[in-house]
C-alpha cells in the first residue's frame, strides 16, 4: 500500500483543477516552502515539502500522467514511469518566469533532485559541494528507447525477446577522442574547458552544456576522418530481455547500463511496452474484459455456463432472470500485478442470444409463455 499522499490533497486543488489553477498554486506552495526561506531548523522539512508539491505538480501538470493518476492513482504513474521520468518534461522554469528575481535558482533544483540522478531542466551530471556543477557535466552516456511488441499472453506469464538495439561505439580509429591519430583534443575556447555555459531566464540563472564542445570542456582541432570529430561510430547489438508479468500498454523497464557509452558509465535502456490487442480479450488496467453468448431459455432459467480465461476454460453460473449485458466478475483471473502485489479479475459480460427463426413448435411454446407472462 502506498504510503503517498495524494496529489490533489498536497497541493489543495480539486481534481478539476486547470492547468493555470495547478501554476499558480504550485508557485505560492513553491514561495512559501523553499528551504532558502524557512528558519535552519526548518530547512529540511521544507525541502521534503518541496519534492512532495514539485513531484504532484509534475504528474498533475501533465495529461498523460495526470490520466494515469485520475485511474489507477500513485501506482499507475509508478508503473508506468520510472523515478526521474515523472519530473520529465515538468516545466517548473515558467511557473516563475514573470515573477522577477525572487531567489530561486536552477542550482537549487538541480540540487534538490540530485539524489534521482535527474536534472529536472534537462542536463545530467553531478554538482560540487560548493553548488557548481562539475566540469564534465555531459560524460555519462545517453539513454536509449526502444518499442517492445507484447501479446496479452506474454503480458500474462512473462516472457523472454530479442531486441536489436542501435547505439553509438568508440570509433577504432581515433579511439573515441574524436581527434586524429598523432594530434590530442584541447581545451574549448568558448567555455574555457568548463564544459558549461551560464545562462538567465527570469529569476533562474542556470549552467548549461556548452554547444560547442557537447559539455566535454575539449574539442578536436584536427577531427578524426574516420568518425568526422564524433569520436563514435554507429553500430547494433542484440540482447535478450525479460518482460515480468503484468506489464501493459506503456509500461517502461529500466535496463541499467545498456545505453549509449560514456567516459563516466553508460546510460540506460528504456524498453516502452506497445500491446498487441486481443480477439477474445479487452483490458482495463489488471481487469479483463469478455463476453459470453447465452441462449435465452439458460437466461431465464439459470444454468453454468464455460466461461475462456487466460488459464483456460472454466465453469460460471449465472442466476435465473440473468439480463442481456449483466456482467459478473471471476475473482483472480484477471492480470497479475507489474509488481507481484496481486492480481485482478475478470469481468464477463453476458449476451442473450433471441433466435432469429423458430420452428412451429418452439413459436408455440414461446407464445405459450407469453401467455403465462401476462402478454
Amino acid at each position: 500500500m502506498s504510503t503517498k499522499r495524494d496529489y490533489y490533497d498536497v497541493l489543495g486543488v480539486k481534481k478539476n483543477a486547470t492547468h493555470e489553477e495547478l501554476r499558480k498554486v504550485y508557485r505560492e506552495l513553491a514561495l512559501r516552502h523553499h528551504p532558502d526561506r524557512v528558519p535552519a531548523e526548518k530547512k529540511k522539512e521544507a525541502e521534503n515539502t518541496f519534492k512532495e508539491i514539485s513531484e504532484a505538480y509534475a504528474v498533475l501538470s501533465d495529461p498523460q500522467k495526470r490520466a494515469l493518476y485520475d485511474q489507477y492513482g500513485h501506482a499507475g504513474v509508478d508503473q508506468k514511469f520510472a523515478r526521474e521520468d515523472i519530473f520529465r518534461g515538468a516545466d517548473f522554469r515558467s511557473v516563475f518566469e514573470d515573477m522577477g528575481d525572487v531567489g530561486l535558482g536552477g542550482g537549487f533544483f538541480d540540487n534538490l533532485f540530485g539524489d534521482l540522478g535527474f536534472d529536472i531542466f534537462g542536463g545530467r551530471g553531478k554538482r560540487s559541494r560548493g553548488g557548481a556543477r562539475e566540469s564534465t557535466p555531459a560524460t555519462r552516456g545517453a539513454d536509449l528507447e526502444i518499442a517492445v511488441a507484447v501479446t496479452l499472453e506474454e503480458a500474462y506469464k512473462g516472457t523472454e525477446k530479442t531486441v536489436t538495439v542501435p547505439h553509438l561505439d568508440p570509433c577504432p580509429a581515433c579511439g573515441g577522442s574524436g581527434a586524429k591519430t598523432g594530434t590530442s583534443r584541447t581545451a574549448c575556447p568558448d567555455c574555457h574547458g568548463s564544459g558549461q555555459r551560464t545562462v538567465s531566464s527570469g529569476i533562474f540563472q542556470m549552467a548549461q552544456r556548452c554547444p560547442r564542445c557537447g559539455g566535454t570542456g575539449t574539442i578536436a582541432q584536427t577531427p578524426c576522418e574516420t568518425c568526422a570529430g564524433e569520436g563514435k561510430m554507429r553500430a547494433s547489438r542484440t540482447l535478450t530481455i525479460t518482460i515480468p508479468p503484468g506489464v501493459d500498454n506503456g509500461s517502461r523497464l529500466r535496463m541499467k547500463g545498456e545505453g549509449e557509452a560514456g567516459a563516466k558509465g553508460n546510460g540506460d535502456l528504456f524498453l516502452v511496452v506497445e500491446m498487441r490487442t486481443h480477439p477474445g480479450f479487452g483490458r482495463q488496467g489488471n481487469d479483463l474484459l469478455s463476453e459470453v453468448s447465452v441462449a435465452f431459455p439458460r437466461a431465464i432459467l439459470g444454468a453454468e455456463i464455460s466461461v475462456p480465461t487466460m488459464d483456460g476454460g472454466v465453469m460460471m453460473k449465472i442466476p435465473p432472470g440473468t439480463q442481456s449485458g449483466a456482467t459478473f466478475r471471476l475473482k483472480g483471473k484477471g492480470m497479475p500485478e507489474l509488481r507481484g502485489r496481486g492480481v485482478g479479475d475478470q469481468l464477463v459480460k453476458v449476451n442473450v442470444e433471441i433466435p432469429r427463426e423458430l420452428s412451429p413448435r418452439q413459436r408455440e411454446l414461446v407464445e405459450e409463455l407469453d401467455k403465462t407472462l401476462g402478454g
